[in-house]
C-alpha cells in the first residue's frame, strides 16, 4: 500500500508533421520538425547526458592515473563512492521519513535495494577487472552491449514501445562508436591484451549487469523519491562492497601507497561517480535509462580531450566526425517522441512510512503524515521535492 497521488505526466509537445506535397514543402517541414525537437526538456536531457559522460571520463582518467601508480584496488576504490552516497542521502531520507519510517523501509523494501546494490557492486568490480585483461578497444565495443540489454529490460518493466526512429538513433550512435574504435586502430592505440577471452567475458557480464541495473533504477525512480532510492543504494553498497574489499584486498590495502597524490585521485574519482549517481536518476525521469546509455558513447571523445591535455595523445581526424555522428544519433532518438513521452512517473511514499508525533497513534495521524511530507506540494512541483 502506498500513499497515492495523481500521476505526474509532463505536458507533451507534439512534433510538427512532415509535408510531402512538394520537395520544397518537405524540406521546410523537415526543418520545422528539427526545430520542434529542441524543447526545454530535450535540451536539458542532451546537456545532462553529456555532463554525465564527462564525469565518467573523469573517473576513467583518475583510474588510469591510479593504475600507473600501481594502486589497483577496485573494491576499495568504489567503496568511497557508496559511502559518500550513504552519508549524503540517508540522513535526508531519515529526516523525511523519520527514524521509524526509515527502519520500516529497510525492513520491508530493503531486500530489493540489496539485490540492486549487489548487482551494481559486481558490475563495477568486473568492469575495472576487465581492463586488466583485455584491450581498450574491446572494452569500448563490448560495453555498448548494455544498450540493447537496457532497451529489453525497459520493455519488460514498463512495456516501453520503441519507434523505428529511436532504433535508428541507437544504431547511428553505435556507428559513431565504431568510427571511434576504427580511429584507435588506425592511430595505433590498440593496447596489448593479457588475456583477451577472460577480459572480454568480464566486460560482457559487466555490460549486461549495467543494462539491467540502469533499467531497474529507472523503474525505481519513476515510483519512489530519488533520495530514498540513492540512499538505499549507498547503504547496501557500503555493506556489500566493504565486505568484498576486506575479503579480497585486505593485504593489498596495507601495502598500497596512501600518499597525497593517491588520496587526491581517489577524491576526484569519488566526486565524479557521486555526481553520476546523483544526477543519472533525474535523466532517467526526464528521458530514459536507454537514452542515458547511448549518451555515454561520447565519453571516448572526451577521453581524447583529456588525453590531448594530460597524456599528450595525437588525435586522429575521424574522432571529431565520430562525435558529431553520436550527437546526431541522440537527436534522431527524439525525432519522433519527445523526452516527455518516454514514460510517465508517479512518485509515491509507502503508507507504512509514517512520521508521527511523540506518543501519537499512527493510524489516527495518517492524514497528518501526508501533510508533514508535503506530498501535495511535491506532486505539483516534483523537481523540488523528489
Amino acid at each position: 500500500m502506498v500513499l497515492s497521488s495523481p500521476k505526474v505526466i509532463p505536458s507533451v509537445t507534439t512534433h510538427l508533421p512532415l509535408s510531402y506535397a512538394s520537395p520544397w514543402a518537405f524540406v521546410e517541414s523537415l526543418y520545422a520538425r528539427f526545430l520542434s525537437i529542441w524543447t526545454r526538456s530535450f535540451t536539458l536531457s542532451l546537456i545532462g547526458g553529456q555532463l554525465l559522460s564527462m564525469c565518467l571520463t573523469c573517473s576513467s582518467v583518475m583510474t588510469t592515473e591510479l593504475v600507473q601508480r600501481n594502486w589497483v584496488l577496485p573494491s576499495t576504490q568504489t567503496f568511497f563512492t557508496y559511502l559518500s552516497l550513504f552519508i549524503i542521502f540517508t540522513p535526508y531520507t531519515i529526516h523525511r521519513y523519520g527514524i521509524r519510517g526509515w527502519g520500516k523501509l529497510v525492513f520491508r523494501d530493503g531486500w530489493k535495494y540489496f539485490l540492486f546494490a549487489a548487482a551494481d557492486v559486481q558490475g563495477n568490480f568486473l568492469a575495472v577487472k576487465a581492463y586488466g585483461y583485455t584491450d581498450l578497444l574491446s572494452c569500448m565495443l563490448l560495453d555498448a552491449w548494455s544498450i540493447p540489454v537496457c532497451l529489453f529490460i525497459c520493455w519488460i518493466y514498463m512495456r516501453t514501445r520503441y519507434h523505428w526512429t529511436q532504433i535508428l538513433g541507437v544504431s547511428i550512435c553505435i556507428g559513431g562508436l565504431g568510427i571511434l574504435v576504427a580511429s584507435d586502430v588506425l592511430s595505433g592505440r590498440d593496447d596489448h591484451a593479457e588475456n583477451r577471452g577472460k577480459g572480454d567475458a568480464f566486460i560482457l557480464v559487466a555490460a549486461t549487469i549495467f543494462g539491467i541495473v540502469n533499467a531497474t533504477e529507472e523503474f525505481f525512480v519513476r515510483h519512489s523519491p530519488l533520495y530514498e532510492v540513492v540512499g538505499q543504494i549507498g547503504m547496501w553498497g557500503v555493506l556489500i562492497n566493504g565486505i568484498q574489499a576486506l575479503s579480497l584486498e585486505r593485504r593489498d590495502m596495507a601495502l598500497a601507497s596512501w600518499n597525497g597524490a593517491t588520496i587526491g585521485l581517489l577524491a576526484g574519482y569519488t566526486a565524479s561517480i557521486v555526481i553520476v549517481y546523483s544526477l543519472a536518476p533525474l535523466l532517467f525521469r526526464m528521458a530514459s535509462s536507454s537514452y542515458f546509455n547511448i549518451a555515454l558513447l561520447t565519453s571516448d571523445f572526451y577521453g581524447l580531450l583529456f588525453g590531448l591535455l594530460h597524456f599528450h595523445y595525437t588525435p586522429f581526424w575521424s574522432y571529431f566526425p565520430a562525435f558529431a555522428v553520436v550527437i546526431l544519433g541522440l537527436v534522431i532518438y527524439f525525432c519522433h517522441a519527445t523526452p516527455e513521452e518516454q514514460g510517465e512517473w508517479n512518485v509515491q511514499i509507502p503508507t507504512y512510512v509514517m512520521k508521527t508525533t511523540r506518543g501519537g497513534d499512527e493510524n489516527a495521524n495518517a492524514d497528518q503524515t501526508v501533510t508533514s511530507f508535503s506530498d501535495h506540494e511535491r506532486y505539483e512541483r516534483p523537481d523540488e521535492f523528489s
